[in-house]
């Protein structure tokens, strides 16, 4: 918190009545890029590589810090992003571009963009904004949702079974034969993998997903699912994108593993669709607290009580970030295609939410 006083004090102190020196009157808009981009650093990220023939390609530096700025103007294209370069002289400059001859051109910032999506640019950045200013902090909880994403391309097809499953017979067996052996579910194969096999286990493609809304009615859409543990403050702590169709008690255990590499703490709070008990024993041999609301499907509903539930009641932390999300910094214009992509876009958007959460703590 110290760290984030003394950035927040030198923006206020020192930059911005140099940049208005320099380039004018700032927009609100425009202050608050300054202050995302200060406080992430991105271009701290990205090595630049010319050693090689031809012509001079663009910084991928630059072109960095512009994706920012999409977010936090949350431009659903890049064209609109190169308009807004072009026609704001102080955002043009505080992004790196001295002339609007200077600004690459469209399919350039498309180059960028995947080079970024296969580094995982966005991830690693917003990782070392957690590790930065949340690795000492004793977070009191976690909240854990998904939010569903819409995709512009047209859902992958079920895969067919190339082998067909053998048939059991109805009933009990018969003395002397052995049941068949019931195939692991995901929750119970997760227990003996590592983070990254358990993510790679996870289905990614774009597919058609169904849950039910805040008020019980049931939505359907092509597209993702953006997994998110949220610490208290509404910071985002770590995300993880899965097909639409993929249920959220699936994702429970890599998020709670990539959360506790991150940060340390105490209550891990969860909705009725992670109600199981390979989860609240995950949660409990981590030294969490897991307060997850009573899934009724096999019985009547278990009521909290009053304590419990005032705690439970803290979730909506994950709810109002994935509303930013959404609302302000890209989550609800993915217009970019694959996985990949998808997830880079939407973690360009979680990077600033997360930068602009962490000042607003110190302002």
């Amino acid at each position: 918190m110290r760290l984030l006083s003394q950035i927040w004090g030198t923006i206020q102190v020192y930059l911005f009545p140099c940049l208005e020196e320099e380039l004018g009157p700032l927009t609100e808009k425009v202050k608050k890029v300054v202050q995302i981009l200060e406080l992430v650093r991105i271009e701290d990220h990205i090595e630049e590589n010319h050693r090689h023939r031809g012509r001079r390609r663009e910084s991928r530096k630059l072109l960095a810090r512009a994706f920012v700025a999409k977010a936090v103007y949350n431009f659903s294209t890049t064209r609109l992003l190169i308009d807004q370069l072009e026609n704001c002289p102080s955002l043009r400059r505080i992004c790196g571009y001295e002339t609007v001859s200077q600004i690459p051109s469209e399919s350039t910032f498309s180059r960028a963009f995947d080079e970024f999506s296969q580094r995982d640019l966005a991830e690693r950045v917003h990782e070392a904004l957690i590790e930065t200013h949340q690795k000492d902090r004793l977070v009191g909880h976690i909240s854990r949702d998904s939010t569903a994403i819409t995709g512009n391309e047209k859902p992958m097809p079920r895969a067919k079974e190339t082998v067909p499953k053998e048939k059991r017979k109805r009933g009990r067996p018969k003395e002397g034969e052995k049941a068949p052996e019931k195939e692991p579910s995901r929750l119970e194969r997760q227990r003996g993998m590592t983070l990254e096999e358990m993510v790679a286990d996870l289905p990614k493609d774009c597919n058609r997903g169904t849950k039910k809304n805040s008020r019980g009615y049931k939505e359907s859409w092509n597209g993702f699912k953006l997994h998110v543990d949220c610490a208290d403050g509404q910071i985002p702590i770590a995300c993880i994108l899965t097909s639409a169709s993929v249920h959220d008690s699936q994702v429970a255990i890599p998020l709670a593993e990539k959360s506790g590499q991150r940060v340390t703490n105490l209550y891990d709070l969860m909705d009725a669709a992670y109600d199981a008990e390979a989860i609240k024993e995950d949660s409990r041999n981590r030294g969490h607290v897991p307060i997850i609301d009573s899934n009724p499907r096999r019985g009547e509903k278990t009521e909290m009580d009053p304590a419990t539930k005032i705690r439970y009641n803290e979730r909506s932390t994950a709810e109002r970030v994935m509303g930013r999300l959404k609302e302000e910094f890209g989550g609800a214009s993915v217009k970019v295609r694959g996985p990949r992509k998808v997830m880079t876009h939407l973690m360009f958007g979680i990077l600033a939410l997360t930068a602009d959460q962490l000042l607003r703590l110190v302002m």
